[in-house]
């Protein structure tokens, strides 16, 4: 058994930490059913389920520190993981930036679990294999995808009477669709709470279509060019960005958002004005648990606001080394937008280029968040309101931070994950000028 009711986690924890004989002692009890099935060249290749479920003890003396880890949960057990963290403990130096555990909190319940994704079956996994593979197979078309999903739960407890306990479910489809030459290619991504919401059989046409109009891509001039960013292509740059919002980087001269001569730009105009980024663990299309890794209640908050830095994460240390607040770390990225679908940002447009999915992205620049990376399972030219031809994929050269100053209209948001990211992400669709291209690609 991998998912304990709040009862017989609370029973676990209650004992490890009457165990403890240090100055102060946190455990975490955490335990999921993931399953998968993953299938390449029209056929399913593998498929599994993994049960798993672990405890974590963190003991200190002092300002000395010991963890250790068991995934056995006997008294015996229990009295050995509880000892073996106390011995690492004593033999740790002295952590200077050591931070005791938490008070007491009060958390309010996220809506993070679903009854539908936590009883998929081995059977819905294939059918989602067939149904993917299906159709592919009757236009002559090549599929591999992978479907991820699973339940789980964490509860955690320390010796200040700190507890909290929650279950969540995970759901993550993702299908690259190629045609037999191999010259064509299209992708298509569902990241979803509720899995009957899911059917694979009509959005593998996405990446299907894609697929066979990308087959014949022109060569185009590396340059500045409008751009639409599909979600998913947003996303990873995004997700980058969002990693540079630690108040300590900032004020440590470390990220884009450190100021000339020190400090910070928490309240200066950074993007444009449309630009606006919240997280809230309460949303009902993308919740998160209702803390952090370190026990924090997690609070709805802007993170942008209007363009303005509205807050940045404050780690408890650097909070009470620059006399701020201390709140949970976002667990979710919500960006607001229009009412605009992709197809009708690209009846807006002149000429530009649609852009499916970004890949392989890698930092450049960490003072300006400048990027790197490559377009790939359809790009495509678009002219007069219209998708014209299919064209060669490009490397890129890109700060999301210049990116977010030259929108012209943003769509509506769909849940994505990022790739470079754990957040779950509401991202629009964007149209933007001056992307920069710096060469192309000849991988589709």
């Amino acid at each position: 058994m991998s998912i304990f009711t709040e009862q017989q986690a609370k029973a676990i924890l209650d004992k490890v930490i009457a165990l403890s004989k240090a100055d102060e002692c946190t455990a975490q009890l955490t335990g999921s059913i993931d399953g998968n099935i993953r299938f390449a060249l029209n056929n399913i290749s593998t498929s599994g389920i993994v049960s798993n479920a672990d405890l974590a003890v963190q003991v200190a003396f002092g300002k000395r520190m010991g963890t250790a880890s068991i995934n056995e949960f006997d008294d015996a057990a229990l009295e050995r993981v509880v000892r073996r963290a106390e011995d690492l403990a004593r033999l740790a130096p002295e952590n200077p930036e050591f931070m005791p555990a938490i008070d007491k909190q009060t958390y309010t319940a996220s809506p993070t679990f679903s009854d539908s994704t936590a009883a998929i079956t081995p059977e819905f996994r294939a059918q989602v294999a067939a149904d993917s593979i299906g159709p592919c197979q009757a236009e002559k078309l090549i599929a591999a995808g992978f479907l991820e999903d699973g339940q789980s739960f964490v509860a955690f407890a320390n010796s200040k009477g700190n507890f909290g306990y929650q279950k969540a479910t995970n759901f993550n489809y993702t299908c690259t669709v190629r045609t037999e030459d191999g010259r064509g290619s299209g992708w298509v991504g569902r990241n979803l709470k509720d899995a009957s919401a899911f059917k694979a059989d009509s959005d593998v046409r996405t990446a299907m279509r894609k697929a066979t109009e990308s087959a014949e891509a022109k060569a185009l001039e590396p340059g500045k060019y409008t751009v639409i960013l599909e979600p998913a292509a947003a996303a990873g740059l995004i997700s980058f960005m969002m990693n540079f919002f630690d108040a300590r980087q900032a004020d440590e001269g470390r990220s884009f958002l450190s100021k000339k001569g020190g400090g910070n730009k928490l309240g200066e105009q950074v993007y444009d004005p449309r630009v606006n980024i919240t997280a809230d663990p309460w949303h009902p299309d993308a919740a998160v648990l209702p803390w952090d890794t370190e026990g924090l209640p997690r609070e709805k908050m802007a993170v942008v606001e209007n363009g303005k830095i509205a807050n940045l994460q404050y780690s408890r240390f650097w909070a009470q080394k620059q006399g701020k607040r201390a709140i949970g770390e976002p667990g979710n990225l919500l960006m607001s937008g229009g009412t605009k679908s992709t197809a009708e940002l690209v009846k807006s447009t002149q000429k530009g280029i649609l852009v499916t999915r970004t890949w392989y992205i890698r930092m450049v620049d960490p003072q300006t968040v400048l990027l790197t990376g490559l377009t790939r399972d359809g790009t495509f030219y678009i002219e007069n309101g219209e998708i014209r031809y299919p064209v060669k994929n490009f490397r890129f050269n890109e700060s999301p931070v210049i990116m977010l100053n030259n929108i012209e209209e943003l769509g509506k948001p769909v849940r994505v994950s990022g790739d470079e990211s754990s957040f779950v992400m509401m991202i629009p669709p964007m149209k933007l000028r001056d992307f920069t291209f710096t060469s192309l690609s000849d991988a589709v």
